[in-house]
């Protein structure tokens, strides 16, 4: 028999976790605030709760996607709610911190909840598709326990370690490295808009680059790894020739009134390298300046 299922929270994501749980078969009770928001859902199947009480009452599983910790603490943390949470599974797919995480898990061990904390790695159409990849941290067994009810989530769903701020921590590891490809190319499309080049033209070279920027960022993180920081046979390129071309493309921007803010970040840490005397280093020395 499945297990009965509560979801809080019913926004773009939340409804998307609630509707994959509902095609997979699970009896599902939602809570929202803005119990409008529940509609759509109630007439797929799922029973609408009054009260944040009342929704987990049932449930084995209960799964919290809201705008941020401090709400969901207002809605758990109230001793009626807390107490029907003892001894069910809390799946905290809310967004925040590795702290807030920590936080969350260890009053969960005080309350004997059980506890994974989750990251949802992609827009609400990912969810419980076979590529949607969510994260999970906390005790392995807990995970390995309810994976099949998770994977109703996405077919990519992936324990990350036993320490809860692990899934939170790489999240926004993630983010970062998408959000700096994006800006990346966000500044690379203005300087091709400002000297009339094809945006199609771009987009494939772009393309037949990318084993280069693979390659380099393979590299350059292994040496982070193995503390190999000084420029040696293999390095791509030095810290100085790195700081030669991005003073080009600041050249470039200020020419063309294009917005700088991305290469001036850049150049702030080329920067403190050089002065610091890593002319001749890998690009990996910049890790060194980046606490």
């Amino acid at each position: 028999m499945k297990p009965g299922i509560a979801v809080l929270g019913t926004g773009r994501m939340g409804s998307a976790l609630v509707s994959a749980f509902l095609k997979q078969g699970y009896s599902v009770a939602i809570w929202n605030r803005t119990k409008s928001k529940c509609a759509p859902l109630a007439a797929l199947g799922a029973r609408v709760a009054e009260t944040v009480r009342d929704a987990v009452a049932d449930a084995e599983i209960v799964v919290v996607n809201v705008n941020d910790y401090v709400t969901s603490d207002g809605l758990l943390r109230q001793d009626d709610v807390t107490k029907g949470l003892r001894g069910k599974l809390l799946v905290q797919l809310t967004s925040g911190s590795p702290r807030q995480a920590r936080e969350m898990a260890a009053w969960a061990r005080q309350h004997d909840i059980h506890y994974l904390d989750g990251a949802i790695m992609g827009t609400p159409n990912f969810i419980g598709a076979p590529g949607g990849t969510i994260l999970y941290s906390g005790p392995g067994a807990l995970f390995e326990k309810y994976k099949p009810v998770l994977l109703a989530l996405g077919g990519n769903a992936l324990h990350v370690g036993s320490d809860v701020g692990h899934a939170s921590a790489l999240d926004s590891a993630l983010l970062v490295s998408m959000w700096g490809s994006m800006f990346g190319v966000l500044q690379a499309v203005s300087v091709c808009k400002a000297e009339e080049l094809p945006l199609e033209a771009f987009m494939g070279y772009l393309k037949a680059t990318q084993p280069v920027i693979d390659g380099a960022v393979d590299d350059f993180v292994k040496r982070i790894q193995t503390g190999r920081f000084a420029g040696d046979e293999t390095t791509l390129a030095t810290i100085d020739a790195h700081q030669g071309a991005l003073r080009h493309l600041l050249e470039l921007c200020k020419e063309h009134g294009i917005h700088h803010a991305v290469p001036a970040a850049f150049d702030q840490l080329f920067q403190a390298a050089l002065q610091a005397g890593h002319a001749q280093d890998d690009f990996a020395v910049l890790h060194k300046f980046m606490r």
